[in-house]
């Protein structure tokens, strides 16, 4: 096996064209990506590794079948989605048809981010690739306006004049960011009762954000009072209930920004939200763009 990481471009930030339709960008030791863009056609990629690292595959059109030689199964991912995998050295290939981003992440590139906290994302992916872990999948997601609008500053900062290895760094952080502040994060001491309670709220909340009951019908829904209820959410979801329907809100919302068809008002309305003003500016707070930029992606 070799090293995906370790064979250091000459350059800090190197383009290779490896076929038509098929392009390798190294950023830097510990991250590269490819980018590539199919038609009618499919193309298989071999990774020789005996790194720990995730894997990010963003399928915006057709599918990706990964090959898992040790275990000889085949995983496939359909267009619209976005898959994180970690991987503990071993030899896999994708078959590619479409359209479609990978991102490689190494351990140690992650190390430099640890806060020492089980329950951050980082730390929890960080800690999952450690062990002899053959591929496997740790979340998948459909894709939103925000990852294809952080994807696209990715792929060209091939455009940039100066810098492009930091450029492109801090496009990727971002792009990392936003993907793994969606994981639920649950710490090892919650009780199996207060995990039920919590659970339970949160398949409420999930299927009526856009209107959701009030503190004391969700508590009668769980079964428990408010006071309890309101305690419980916030230890297994590190969470208001308030922000949390805030949160599923604005992730909604960025999923109904890919459709070219509906307004800014209309994608406001549709997850609760009276007025568009209002529903930007909470936008932006979360995300640091405004809905009208995704828009223009």
């Amino acid at each position: 096996m070799e090293s995906l990481f370790f064979n250091t471009p000459t350059q800090r930030y190197q383009i290779d064209e490896l076929s038509r339709g098929v392009t390798k960008v190294d950023i830097s030791n510990g991250i590269f990506f490819y980018d590539i863009a199919l038609n009618n056609r499919s193309k298989t990629i071999e990774l020789k590794n005996l790194d720990r690292m995730l894997m990010m595959v963003v399928v915006k059109r057709g599918r990706v079948e990964i090959e898992n030689y040790i275990e000889e199964v085949i995983h496939t991912l359909k267009e619209n989605s976005i898959t994180i995998y970690g991987s503990s050295r071993q030899d896999f290939s994708l078959v590619v048809k479409g359209e479609v981003f990978v991102l490689f992440i190494a351990d140690f590139f992650l190390k430099r981010y640890l806060s020492f906290n089980s329950n951050e994302p980082i730390d929890f992916l960080y800690e999952k690739i450690q062990n002899e872990l053959m591929l496997e999948q740790i979340n998948q997601q459909p894709i939103d306006a925000l990852s294809l609008y952080l994807i696209k500053k990715i792929i060209h900062t091939k455009e940039d004049k100066h810098m492009k290895s930091i450029s492109c760094m801090y496009r990727v952080m971002e792009f990392i960011t936003h993907r793994f502040s969606l994981l639920d994060m649950v710490d090892k001491d919650i009780g199996e009762e207060e995990l039920a309670i919590a659970s339970r709220a949160k398949s409420h909340l999930l299927n009526s954000f856009n209107e959701p009951p009030t503190i004391e019908a969700l508590a009668h829904l769980c079964a428990t009072n408010e006071s309890k209820l309101k305690k419980v959410f916030k230890k297994v979801y590190k969470s208001t209930i308030y922000a949390y329907v805030q949160r599923l809100r604005l992730e909604k919302a960025n999923l109904l920004l890919r459709e070219e068809c509906m307004t800014i008002g209309e994608v406001a309305k549709r997850v609760g939200y009276k007025h568009q003003g209002h529903f930007s500016k909470l936008f932006f707070e979360t995300y640091g763009v405004y809905p009208k930029d995704l828009l223009k992606r």
